[in-house]
């Protein structure tokens, strides 16, 4: 059944700034972390449209930030191969450090235990652990280009998984060095992937500069769909957590949101700030924000009322 997305979504914040490589939003509070290319961290509050915070970290790209909400911190990756941690509240600095050998491209963190992963151009993938002073616990072998991002399955946070520039997912497990299995099918590298939150679906999405999004089922490890539509490298895709709809971004500057049973593109954003990089949700709510070339937008998609809902299969 089609779903009349344009009619539900509303524009909460739209950002002009210096190129936004990465996107979170904080589970509680109205906020929205960019990551700028110019070395730059903003926090916005998307209801009163007000920078919040601003820090000068470095004068090198950041191409992934994070909230930690549970220790009021903000973590972010850079391409002078430091991680840094701050507190969001005193603007202090918690930490510093050499990661990588070359530029990060990614952080995942643990939705409850002390630990973050991060991705880089080195090939690698690193478990860091700040209740032993940001130890690096765990190293992660098996790409062989650069690992674009890793996401935590957030019904099994044991496991993750990572894309490549080498064209493939891989699915990990804390613990085991090696990947679990290779899912394969772009022909070109995969900038993303995200996990499907809802339902009892094994499905992970991932995007690729092939220009198409992959629907993958990691238990049978068999493509499921393939969409494309877009017209350049898809840089980011994620599941919507409330409304029934997976969303992609692209470098041809639309963001794309298809239906999560039909596959059938439901809608396209285009807001005229060029490329798109960056899109993130937050748990249980609507609110979607998107990092583009030119500024950062806040979209929320439905309200409070369920305009439908899933059951536990995924239908409406």
């Amino acid at each position: 059944m089609p779903i009349r997305l344009d009619s539900i979504i509303k524009k909460k914040l739209i950002q002009r700034s210096e190129r936004v490589k990465c996107t979170d939003l904080h589970p509680i509070e109205p906020w929205l972390l960019a990551g700028l290319y110019s070395g730059h961290l903003h926090i916005y509050n998307f209801e009163t449209e007000k920078l919040v915070k601003s820090f000068e970290v470095v004068k090198v790209p950041i191409r992934s930030s994070k909230f930690v909400p549970r220790k009021h911190w903000v973590v972010c990756g850079s391409d002078d191969f430091f991680i840094r941690v701050f507190n969001y509240n005193t603007m202090g600095k918690v930490a510093e450090f050499e990661a990588h050998t070359d530029y990060i491209r990614s952080i995942a963190v643990h939705p409850t235990l002390p630990y973050f992963l991060s991705t880089s151009d080195d090939f690698q993938i690193k478990l860091w652990d700040w209740s032993r002073d940001f130890e690096n616990t765990q190293l992660f072998e098996g790409h062989h280009h650069f690992v674009m991002m890793a996401q935590f399955n957030p019904k099994d946070p044991n496991y993750f998984a990572t894309a490549s520039l080498d064209k493939t997912v891989r699915v990990w497990c804390l613990g085991q060095s090696t990947p679990n299995f290779s899912l394969e099918g772009h022909t070109q590298g995969v900038n993303c992937v995200s996990y499907y939150t809802g339902g009892d679906q094994p499905y992970i999405l991932s995007g690729s500069d092939d220009q198409t999004i992959k629907l993958w089922d990691y238990q049978t490890k068999a493509c499921v769909t393939t969409l494309t539509g877009h017209t350049n490298n898809i840089a980011a895709v994620c599941f919507h957590p409330v409304i029934p709809v997976f969303v992609s971004a692209s470098e041809d500057g639309t963001v794309r949101m298809w239906n999560n049973t039909t596959f059938r593109c439901e809608s396209t954003l285009n807001y005229g700030l060029e490329r798109a990089w960056t899109l993130c949700t937050r748990p249980n709510k609507h609110e979607l924000a998107i990092g583009f070339d030119e500024g950062s937008v806040v979209v929320k998609i439905g309200s409070d009322e369920p305009v439908m809902s899933m059951d536990r299969t995924g239908k409406l």
